[in-house]
């Protein structure tokens, strides 16, 4: 479907987290290639590191960037999650917060007035500055549609009678999701979550994510899915059920093979390593930007890697020290363990690489299926442990067995899941499955279909 009766204008504007600065861009990228003019605004750090502009959209993508604000106890230069501990993400949201004079000021003079604007979950003061602005709304929601569906509705996740505060509350199926399907947290990957810091009170930003999410949600013309609608069909169906408004699924947006074959000297290290080893045969380890591993987990990893057999390349940017003695030497022909940031989607296109072992972060975990590698599954924290139970229930992932009660595991679980996902006949099925997600998840020409969608409602609402 194309609709090119009207370019529009659209500003996007993404929470402070790589994993939401990056899809967002990727929307942009291909709302773009449709001709359509974007502004792209975030703080000036976070567009260093991820509005890289491909040549021929430099003229349709404009990055704007807005001083971040400083915050008592929030380290200079630190604009992102990744640059934080867990416990001062809540400084991230006051600072956040505190952009939203400069965002109003800058939105009313815009010449012409944008015809939309596409946010994230923690700005839940915009959607009341862009109806004031008379500027169509988008909620754009990176997490899949079963996460979302999992939250509730706006009026439940505002109602102090559905009110989940502790742990124990998230490993309930809530009620307006069917019982059967399983879709509850464990209590260990929520106690994780929800681990106080001794400053915790004086790092909150005065409201919740959970409220922040509905009134991001009950502010919106549009809501937005990084998902497809045949992988999460009764998932989507759900989220327009609860939230009454309509709701599109954009596919999962694959960044496109010629904005990933640019070298460098890194990428070409990490390829000779990868050159070494037979099709399908490695694990790729990685586990997103924000999850930190203790001693123990770290410890457990490293001895069920060396245990399974098969070649690995673990990307573990923090907490090299915590490997086991002479752990890089026993493993040196047949593992890498690399410290730095990795060119994942190059790493995961690689005839080398068999499979994903994972935190199930939903990018990270959309990526692999767009290029067919089979899933093995390792939440900790934030949406991951329902993802888990979605690539589960799909087929296309096996989660590591882990202690109920404080979600410890033992090298022999993780050694065994890496051989039953890698060669093991039990996980042939699984294996299968996930190749099949390639067509569905790594189809540019899907995502551009289900973009064409969203813009031809875009442009219907905005009466052109």
């Amino acid at each position: 479907m194309e609709e090119q009766a009207k370019n529009l204008h659209i500003v996007m504007f993404p929470w402070l987290a790589i994993g939401h600065l990056k899809p967002f861009f990727e929307l942009a990228k291909y709302l773009a290639r449709k001709g359509h003019k974007i502004t792209f605004i975030s703080t000036p750090i976070n567009l260093q590191k991820t509005a890289k502009l491909p040549r021929n959209l430099s003229h349709l993508i404009d990055p704007v960037a807005i001083p971040f604000p400083p915050v008592d106890h929030l380290p200079p230069n630190a604009e992102s999650s990744l640059d934080v501990p867990h416990a001062m993400r809540k400084l991230l949201k006051v600072a956040f917060d505190m952009l939203q004079p400069k965002l109003r000021s800058y939105l009313e003079n815009m010449r012409p007035k944008p015809d939309w604007i596409i946010y994230d979950f923690a700005s839940h003061w915009l959607p009341r500055i862009a109806e004031e602005l008379a500027i169509k709304r988008a909620y754009f929601s990176i997490f899949c549609a079963v996460f979302m569906a999992f939250l509730g509705p706006p009026s439940a996740l505002l109602s102090e009678e559905h009110a989940r505060v502790t742990a124990e509350d998230f490993t309930v199926v809530p009620e307006w999701l069917p019982a059967s399907s399983g879709m509850a947290f464990r209590h260990y990957e929520m106690a994780r979550y929800l681990e106080k810091d001794p400053n915790e009170d004086e790092y909150d930003s005065g409201m919740t994510d959970w409220t922040r999410f509905a009134l991001t949600v009950n502010g919106s013309d549009i809501v937005i899915f990084k998902s497809c609608d045949e992988f999460e069909t009764e998932w989507l169906e759900t989220v327009r059920r609860l939230y009454q408004k309509p709701v599109f699924a954009v596919g999962v947006l694959p960044p496109g093979y010629e904005e990933c074959v640019d070298d460098d000297t890194e990428w070409s290290r990490i390829r000779e390593f990868l050159d070494l080893h037979k099709e399908g045969s490695l694990v790729y380890v990685a586990f997103g930007s924000e999850v930190v591993l203790t001693y123990k987990e770290t410890q457990d990893l490293a001895l069920g890697l060396e245990k399974c057999g098969s070649p690995f390349f673990w990307v573990l940017n923090k907490g090299y020290e915590k490997l086991p003695e002479g752990f890089g030497d026993r493993v040196r022909d047949r593992g890498a363990v690399y410290s730095k940031w990795a060119p994942q989607f190059k790493i995961l296109g690689h005839v080398a690489v068999g499979g994903f072992l994972t935190h199930c972060g939903w990018s990270s975990a959309a990526e692999a299926l767009g290029l067919g590698r089979v899933l093995i599954l390792l939440p900790f924290m934030n949406d991951q442990g329902i993802n888990c139970r979605l690539l589960e229930a799909k087929k296309v992932g096996i989660e590591i067995p882990r202690n109920e009660v404080d979600g410890a595991f033992t090298s022999d679980a993780v050694a065994e899941t890496v051989r039953t996902a890698l060669v093991g006949e039990e996980g042939r099925s699984v294996r299968e499955n996930a190749r099949k997600m390639k067509e569905l998840f790594g189809s540019e020409s899907r995502s551009n279909s289900y973009v064409d969608t969203l813009l031809h409602h875009m442009i219907q609402t905005n009466g052109f």
